[in-house]
């Protein structure tokens, strides 16, 4: 059976987020170790992973995941934007590792400094394969689909499998994070059982389910090959209810985490349709 959670705040400490996810009745959740919005990364203490990891266990999440900040750019043309975002990823891999995270998804970055998009992503390969040298921890490194703006990386599986092809560096920790939003937005339509069959095909073709590691569930509020990112609460948006009950009753994709990243207000809803979708 698949497990639902939700994107939490880790406000105040990391070691918050097991209590926020545990109030929210949710079976795994998602986090950011440290602002998203910025270069400075925090100290992570003894005490705060200790903390953190025994709220886990009194609450019972085995597996949970951290999104990275959203700054990373591993295709910039600015060497200081590439390889801040280099260190940021590592520093996130390696913050993971010593929380026990099951991974960290990430969004790649843009195209838009280099001079075409396949410079941009043999630079984002590059990159990748810097982030894993030498990495010896156990928290994998997750590519996250994005929704098809402007020159955004990463659209399509198509190009998640290019990339991901690229890591030549401890590939076996490298993995992948399906966000239904932003498929749905790039040309993913899983409106129906056959389109949802369709889109677990391709995922698998291109990426393979082995490497999907967990899908961030969120209904859209633009239509179909929109090419926006815009998350919206489940059932009132255009992939709708029945989509959903597709996704999460599909056969290949039973055992996975599904984590919702809709707004606080109204996401308990969210929770309470999947559970009696799944069922």
């Amino acid at each position: 059976m698949i497990k639902i959670g939700a994107h939490v705040s880790s406000s105040g400490g990391v070691f918050n987020a097991p209590l926020n996810a545990h109030e929210e009745k949710l079976e795994t959740f998602q986090m950011f170790s440290r602002p998203p919005q910025t270069y400075k990364c925090p100290e992570l203490t003894d005490e705060m992973v200790e903390k953190f990891i025994s709220n886990c266990k009194k609450y019972s999440f085995e597996k949970y995941y951290i999104h990275a900040p959203y700054l990373i750019n591993l295709a910039s043309a600015d060497n200081r934007i590439r390889h801040a975002s280099i260190t940021m990823l590592r520093q996130e891999l390696d913050r993971g590792s010593r929380l026990k995270v099951a991974g960290v998804m990430f969004h790649t970055g843009s195209a838009a400094s280099q001079p075409d998009r396949e410079e941009a992503i043999n630079v984002a390969i590059q990159s990748l394969n810097q982030v894993m040298e030498g990495y010896d921890g156990d928290c994998k490194l997750l590519l996250e689909n994005a929704a098809g703006s402007g020159k955004i990386l990463g659209c399509s599986f198509e190009e998640i499998a290019e990339l991901t092809k690229g890591i030549k560096i401890n590939k076996s920790k490298v993995g992948f994070c399906l966000d239904t939003q932003h498929a749905f937005a790039s040309g993913y339509d899983m409106r129906t059982a056959k389109d949802v069959d369709g889109l677990v095909a391709q995922l698998d073709k291109y990426i393979g389910l082995k490497k999907l590691a967990v899908i961030q569930v969120n209904d859209s509020k633009v239509e179909f090959n929109s090419k926006k990112d815009r998350h919206e609460h489940i059932k009132l948006g255009y992939i709708g209810k029945e989509g959903m009950g597709f996704l999460v009753n599909h056969p290949k994709l039973q055992g996975q985490d599904f984590i919702l990243e809709t707004p606080p207000e109204g996401r308990p809803d969210d929770v309470k349709i999947l559970k009696k979708l799944r069922s």
